[in-house]
């Protein structure tokens, strides 16, 4: 059992409105002790739970020794985070997607952290969905034969009318880029995770709201370097058949030469196998604790594990950089109606 004085000190920079389910998620890990919070409103850092409060960063990194920095900001703040951090003593760094406000930038604070020896880990959390887990495993035992194609039908049910996204993340309305760079980019992530690296993309994007400046709705068709074809088809303004859409975010179908495998809106896993009409269930579907499967959990704790046992990390920052020029491919396959071949695609 780890005691207290073996428990790694946690500082969270940040309190807006997806912090709640980091803090949380810290708070329930019993090898970490969520020791600061800094925000530039204090008051909002008063309201979190950790033990000690502070209106700014360097305040926090001077006045306490943390073990690891959980950055939960907009990437704006994200390379300047990175910069103080990397000054101190720090066994890891987390850093919320998007990472950084550009891919420049988002190299030159992989740098920084590769220089001082600190991992720096992006918080990309869906790929740490219990269902998505699932789903790798499916692949690496061979259960359903070759894969050949996936799906995921994402319906998150939240961007109809003029009041859409009003009531939890409204700066939604205003970012010239949503449905990809915002939500789209867990799934680019996630398909890399399971498939590999992606060597072509083409898109169709579209925004149906004219309540919002970003895109709302588009398929994205991507080819991985092992002839695996993967299909993102996103619409926020349509749901899907579940009582609470923002668990999986949608629905999901894994095609192989001897099988095929559902994710449906309860986070279920069902498999078929090639010519039988019975599936039987490889994860049920439950009342998960926390976000989407408690997927902030996981991915914390797989940090906390890395730096008390030293297990491989996913997800550094080094590893993520396709995923932005990715982002960037998409954009721009939508805007010429063209397919873009990804360059040095096994590189990620």
């Amino acid at each position: 059992m780890i005691t207290m004085s073996e428990k790694l000190t946690v500082g969270c920079l940040g309190t807006g409105y997806f912090a709640q389910y980091h803090y949380s998620a810290w708070n329930r890990n019993p090898a970490v002790v969520l020791k600061a919070s800094a925000d530039h409103d204090i008051e909002k850092a008063r309201a979190s739970q950790s033990e000690l409060h502070f209106s700014s960063l360097s305040a926090m990194l001077e006045s306490t020794r943390l073990d690891i920095l959980d950055i939960i900001t907009p990437p704006a703040s994200h390379y300047g985070a990175i910069e103080q951090a990397v000054e101190h003593s720090l066994k890891a760094i987390i850093c919320q997607k998007p990472f950084c406000r550009s891919k420049k930038e988002a190299v030159r604070a992989t740098d920084l952290a590769a220089a001082a020896n600190i991992p720096l880990v992006i918080h990309e959390n869906f790929r740490f969905q219990p269902w998505h887990r699932c789903l790798k495993h499916v692949l690496n035992v061979g259960l359903i034969g070759n894969p050949l194609q996936f799906m995921f039908r994402l319906r998150t049910g939240d961007g109809q009318g003029a009041n859409a996204y009003l009531d939890r993340q409204p700066y939604f309305r205003k970012m010239p880029r949503l449905l990809i760079h915002e939500t789209g980019v867990h799934y680019i992530d996630t398909f890399r995770y399971l498939f590999g690296p992606i060597k072509s993309v083409y898109a169709d994007l579209r925004t149906l709201n004219p309540a919002i400046m970003g895109e709302d709705a588009g398929q994205i068709l991507f080819e991985h370097d092992n002839g695996i074809r993967s299909l993102f088809d996103g619409n926020r303004l349509l749901d899907h058949a579940t009582k609470d859409p923002r668990l999986t975010f949608g629905e999901g179908l894994l095609e192989g030469t001897q099988g095929v495998v559902t994710l449906d809106g309860t986070g279920r896993v069902k498999c078929r196998r090639f010519g039988k009409t019975v599936q039987s269930t490889l994860l049920e579907g439950q009342n998960w604790t926390g976000f989407a499967g408690d997927c902030v959990y996981a991915l914390q704790d797989h940090v906390v594990s890395a730096v008390l046992y030293g297990t491989k990390l996913e997800n550094t920052a080094a590893e993520y950089l396709p995923v932005l020029d990715l982002v960037d491919s998409i954009y721009q396959s939508a805007a010429s109606g063209k397919k873009i071949e990804i360059a040095n695609a096994s590189d990620g």
